[in-house]
């Protein structure tokens, strides 16, 4: 049953009309007063709450309102109701607990798809005989594409099974190189939108003067060199995901435009002022602190609380050390099989070895190592003197990075390639440092990090 929480007559109407029709029950209360004696008796499965009542319009009463009822109902989830333009008081709901805020006027597939992805995660969290082992993950789910079986990386498939098949927002945080883009698409992979497209957008290559062009898509001349119709990422991932990779370095004009895309799912060709609606599943990630980012006033507070309903952070590679032998397997195994070698193997020391490095760039540079080794030594059986001697320009200065082992040539290509990962790892995978430090632009630095495999 829904509890709706409203002064306003016509809302509680409509709001009770539409879940309804949408086959939920209803009870709808006018007053704080009237809902705290509801949940004092009953509890709910879900709350629709107005933040204004008729003795304020600054939203303190909303806000008192929803500390109480979670007193008497702590684990059922609270959906606010504000004005475009009381955002911020929402923001401060979802700091005090509320699951989700909706806009007025609301888009009704919204209002629903928002009520029905709060009802299905209070009941998965309610399900005791989750999967708790990788042999268990595997057999109900496709995770296939995900090496290793730590029990950090366990936790996080873990994660990915309960939410999988809602239309929750997550934001995958971690460190550079820790595969968020692989629990993107396994999200996409085991949801019900598996058959529709994933769309990958990586906003740390997307300039700003181009960014609702590639977002939303143009109509012919509806600006210089628009010399064709396009067709922007929402448009292409409707019905499906569409992952926002690198959300962090998005700058905060965009994120504005983003946030009202993300808020109803409804945006506007450029040159077409007919409004359009998608329905997709929005996976976001990033290797900055975003929290950190909001404190410093360069990232918008609301947008991290509209991306960050479920949040998943990758551990790093370094933590868990027991899958490294798995994943080095693996890529030996890709690189046998893509340069028709003979089945590569490694020694125990080999693997003690792998194990002891402290991998900055994380199973990025992990599977460089290894491909590197393979081809640089020719043999099938790798030994750990075989790794150490590829480790040598791995651990090297940075204020030299021209110096490598004598044995083996240093093309021109190599040195930018070991230049761009020296000072990748130096500013701890904030790629907007590195291409600044390099002198170069962040576009530039996403193409040479394409060439190089970086």
């Amino acid at each position: 049953m829904i509890l709706i929480i409203d002064d306003d007559a016509i809302v509680r109407s409509s709001l009770s009309l539409l879940l309804k029709r949408a086959g939920y029950e209803t009870e709808a209360v006018a007053s704080p007063e009237a809902a705290l004696d509801f949940v004092r008796h009953t509890s709910p499965d879900l709350m629709l709450m107005d933040m204004n009542f008729s003795l304020t319009t600054k939203g303190e009463e909303g806000l008192e309102l929803l500390q109480k009822v979670q007193v008497f109902c702590p684990r059922v989830p609270v959906i606010l109701i504000t004005a475009w333009g009381s955002i911020s008081l929402a923001v401060r709901g979802m700091k005090a607990g509320a699951f989700d805020f909706i806009t007025k006027p609301w888009d009704n597939r919204q209002l629903l798809k928002s009520v029905e992805t709060a009802l299905e995660l209070k009941t998965r969290k309610a399900i005791d005989n989750l999967p708790q082992t990788r042999r268990e993950l595997d057999g109900q789910y496709d995770f296939s594409a995900i090496i290793g079986q730590s029990e950090a990386l366990v936790d996080v498939l873990s994660t990915v099974a309960r939410i999988t098949d809602t239309n929750a927002s997550v934001l995958i945080t971690g460190e550079s190189g820790t595969g968020k883009e692989l629990i993107a698409e396994a999200i996409h992979k085991n949801s019900s939108r598996q058959k529709q497209r994933f769309v990958k957008v990586n906003l740390g290559g997307v300039s700003q003067s181009l960014f609702e062009s590639e977002m939303f898509g143009h109509r012919k001349g509806a600006f210089t060199d628009a010399n064709a119709d396009r067709t922007g990422r929402f448009e292409l991932a409707d019905k499906g995901t569409i992952f926002l990779d690198e959300i962090g370095e998005l700058g905060t004009t965009c994120q504005v435009k983003l946030l009202r895309v993300l808020q109803d799912q409804t945006f506007e060709v450029l040159g077409d002022s007919t409004p359009r609606k998608v329905d997709i599943r929005v996976v976001s990630a990033t290797n900055a602190d975003l929290l950190q980012m909001v404190r410093e006033k360069t990232f918008r507070e609301d947008l991290f609380y509209r991306i960050n309903l479920i949040q998943i952070h990758l551990p790093a590679l370094r933590e868990r050390k027991e899958d490294i032998p798995l994943l080095a397997q693996f890529f030996a195994d890709q690189q046998s099989a893509q340069n028709r070698l003979h089945a590569i193997s490694f020694t125990p020391d080999a693997f003690d070895l792998l194990q002891t490095l402290p991998f900055p760039g994380n199973i990025r540079e992990l599977k460089n190592l290894v491909e590197r080794t393979i081809l640089v030594s020719g043999k099938s059986r790798i030994q750990a003197d075989d790794l150490r001697s590829q480790t040598t320009m791995q651990e090297m200065p940075e204020s030299l990075p021209g110096i490598h082992n004598a044995s083996q040539p240093m093309t021109l290509d190599n040195l930018e390639a070991q230049t761009i990962r020296n000072t990748i790892e130096r500013h701890n995978g904030n790629l907007s440092k590195t291409a600044r430090a390099l002198g170069i632009s962040r576009t530039a630095l996403y193409r040479r990090i394409e060439k190089y495999g970086l």
